[in-house]
Parts: structure tokens; C-alpha cells; sequence
């Protein structure tokens, strides 16, 4: 533990939630050491701000911001009358605080393109476990809050589940700061209506319109923003960049990157590498110096690259040169991707598999409530609890509950339709 005389109580004045408290000095700790202060670095969207200019925003507030509504819904909770120990409190605090921390850069490109296999849920449960032997086990209750192995359900549903604080700061968060109002949802008045009842966690019934509009909410900032086809296009430019910088580094290739980068580059990593102590500390250290500059320092280098591929896409990246998106209902025909592969090809002077860092096709789906998951409870006067999808009377809700698919092809724009 700390032991310095720092004010470790301090205020920190949030754009979206204003002022912030920090809890306790455990909080204050874990949020100024260096795996914390690293969320700094890594963009909360991505590269969500080729679309949205003012989406520059961090893992770092966004971790702030739901530790802050962990703590009013903790003191919302305890003002009716369920009691929450003041270890289960911090615990909770610092279980959200940290649920991001093992975030890649980019937020999500790395768990695609670099580290096969490994989440960032993954990367976070190694931090826990790290940081609670740093600071002598005072991390177990979070980590059983986090896990969900924790006594009181209510409490991982505040980290994990439909009406979890995690949701409630990003939806308004990325709202404000990518200025798409449809996203604007009144987290506040969400936690004023948080109770308990018999181990879960329910809204009061005289907040069913905020969670309606919550829902509608979470459904519009998916296709308006998460899955806005110039995001998408974006996002797989990036992921491509680094497959083929990985695939010419796990090739023999020397390519310039800083030492956190060149290690992930040139190295497959498994889950099992994490049980040789000696791999595992190697791993952490260089994930831990990892963060969004890495990528795009080595990026402008590369647009200078011998190798075509990298050079083309390096240079997209660092210029946005977005590749074309079409969005469909039904998957792209073989035939019209072949054709498209073939324009690539004679265009670029590149074989097939060249070519497939061009154009390719995957699929999105979206769905604002999950009727598979713990559902959403409305909890009436006379203590009867109601499904959200049957309480509320403004419109069908479990239309929300339908999984939206949708079919995408990327490919230059230099390249007419078909």
C-alpha cells in the first residue's frame, strides 16, 4: 500500500457527471498507478473519430465516470434499506474502476489482429491478479464482485448486466462526446430507481420510461455510432494494418515499431504463456507499455515500407483513405467478392492473397435487450416483479430483444460497384 501523506481525497471535475469523488485512498491509489494512468492513452471508440471529430475521449474517463454511478447506486441502494458492507462498497468501486484496464489499444483491434485468442476480459483478470498482490490482497473482494463469485448478486450486476453502471456512463459519455443525441439517456434518474429484491437488482416502477428510453437509446448509438459503416471501414483498415505488420514480422521481416509493438508483432502468445511465471511478467510488462501511440508511430513509418501492402494501408490509416463499405441484409454472393478481388489485384499489381487485405466481408448484429440473459425487473408497490418486455405499455420492447444482422463487404474506393 501507498503510504505517503498525499490528500489522497480528492475532486475531479467530469464534463458528462461533473464533479467526481474519490472514494477512498485504495481508489486513489489504483488510479494513479501505471497500469491505471495507461487507460490515458487509449482511446474509449477507437477510431470512431475519423466519423465523429470529438470522439477523442478516453478509457480512463470512461472508468471514472462508471465508478462514480457505482457509487451512487451503492448509496441509492443502501437509502432503501439493503445493507452493503463498506469492504463490499469499495469492492464494487473498484471492480468497475478497473473492468476495462486490460483494454488493447484502439479498444478492440489487438484482440483481433495481434494477441489471437486473448481478450480484454482475459487481459483484465491477469491485472486483478497482479494488482492484488502488489497491494497484499486487498483486491479479492472486487475480484469476486468482478467474477461474479461474489455472495451478493446484485453487486456483479452493477459491473455486468443489462443496467450495469459500465453501460449507463458509456451510452451518455459517447453521447456527449461524439454530439449524437439519440444516445442521451438520464443515467441519473436510472439509479434513483435501482432497488433489490430477493438478491437481484430491479428498477422501481416509477422508472420503466427511463429504461424504454434507455433501450431505444442503446439500439440508436449501435448503428448510429458503434456500427456507422465509415467506423467499420476504419476499424478493419486497422485490424489489416496490423495483421499483414504481423504477418511480415512472424515472417523474418524487420519492421521499424516501438519495443511494446515489436514484441507483440513478432511472437505468437497463447493463454498457456500465462502460466510460465517468467513469460507471464514479460507479457504484462510490454502489454502494459502498449497503448494507441505505439500503433500509430509505427503506422507513419510504414507508409514508407518496401513491402506494398503495409506501405498502401499505412497510408490509408495515417491519411484516412477509408475503404468503401456496402451494407447488406442477406451475405455477399462469392462471385461479387471474386470480381472485386480481381479489380484489386490488376490495379495493385497484387496476388489473391494480397488482395484479401483489400477486400473482404464479415457480419454485425445488434440487439439493445437480451432475453437469453438476466432480464430486466420492474418491481411494482405490491413487491410483484414484471418483465420490462410485458411492463411496459409505450411500445413492444422485445422487438428490442431481436438480434439484427447485417452483411458488410469492404473494398477500395478506387474500385466502381458492380
Amino acid at each position: 500500500m501507498n503510504s505517503n501523506t498525499t490528500n489522497k481525497r480528492k475532486i475531479i471535475n467530469d464534463p458528462v457527471h461533473g464533479f467526481i469523488e474519490i472514494s477512498s485512498e485504495l481508489v486513489f491509489d489504483l488510479i494513479e498507478h501505471p497500469v491505471f494512468q495507461r487507460l490515458r492513452r487509449i482511446k474509449q471508440l477507437g477510431l470512431t473519430n475519423f466519423v465523429y471529430p470529438g470522439a477523442t475521449h478516453t478509457r480512463f474517463q470512461h472508468a471514472l465516470g462508471a465508478a462514480h454511478l457505482m457509487k451512487s447506486g451503492i448509496d441509492v441502494i443502501r437509502q432503501k434499506g439493503h445493507n452493503i458492507t463498506s469492504e463490499e462498497s469499495e469492492g464494487a468501486i473498484l471492480a468497475i474502476l478497473l473492468h476495462d484496464i486490460g483494454h488493447s489499444p484502439f479498444s478492440h483491434a489487438l484482440e483481433f489482429s495481434i494477441i489471437e485468442g486473448i481478450t480484454h476480459e482475459h487481459m483484465s483478470s491477469v491485472y486483478f491478479d497482479v494488482l492484488n498482490r502488489q497491494y497484499n490482497g486487498h483486491l479479492d473482494t472486487a475480484i469476486s464482485i468482478f467474477n461474479g463469485s461474489c455472495r451478493k448478486k446484485f453487486l456483479h450486476q452493477l459491473v455486468s448486466g443489462q443496467l450495469d453502471v459500465d453501460r449507463l456512463d458509456y451510452l451518455k459519455r459517447d453521447s456527449f462526446y461524439t454530439g449524437v443525441t439519440e444516445g442521451v439517456i438520464g443515467s441519473e434518474r436510472i439509479i434513483k430507481m435501482l432497488n433489490v429484491h430477493n438478491d437481484m437488482l430491479v428498477i422501481d416502477a416509477k422508472g420503466i420510461y427511463s429504461i424504454e428510453k434507455f433501450l431505444i437509446a442503446r439500439r440508436l448509438m449501435y448503428w448510429q455510432v458503434y456500427f456507422h459503416k465509415t467506423v467499420i471501414a476504419a476499424e478493419y483498415l486497422l485490424v489489416m494494418l496490423l495483421r499483414r505488420a504481423r504477418e511480415l514480422a512472424l515472417g523474418g521481416e524487420k519492421l521499424f515499431s516501438t519495443p511494446p509493438l515489436e514484441y507483440f508483432l513478432s511472437r505468437r502468445i497463447e493463454k498457456k504463456d500465462f502460466e510460465d511465471p517468467g513469460l507471464h511478467e514479460e507479457i504484462v510488462h510490454f502489454y502494459t507499455m502498449l497503448d494507441d501511440d505505439d500503433i500509430m508511430s509505427s503506422a507513419k513509418v510504414w507508409t514508407e515500407h518496401n513491402d506494398p501492402v503495409l506501405a498502401k494501408l499505412s497510408c490509408n490509416l495515417v491519411n484516412r483513405k477509408l475503404f468503401r463499405v456496402e451494407i447488406r441484409s442477406a451475405p455477399f454472393c462469392p462471385d461479387y467478392t471474386g470480381r472485386i478481388k480481381e479489380e484489386v489485384m490488376n490495379k495493385y499489381g497484387i496476388n489473391e492473397h494480397e488482395a484479401s487485405y483489400f477486400v473482404f466481408s464479415d457480419e454485425i448484429s445488434n440487439h439493445a435487450y437480451s432475453d437469453i440473459d438476466e432480464n430486466i425487473l420492474i418491481l411494482h408497490k405490491n413487491g410483484k416483479l414484471v418483465d420490462i418486455t410485458e411492463a411496459s405499455d409505450m411500445f413492444n420492447v422485445s422487438l428490442l430483444s431481436k438480434i439484427t444482422k447485417k452483411y458488410f463487404i469492404c473494398f477500395p474506393k478506387e474500385i466502381e460497384k458492380f
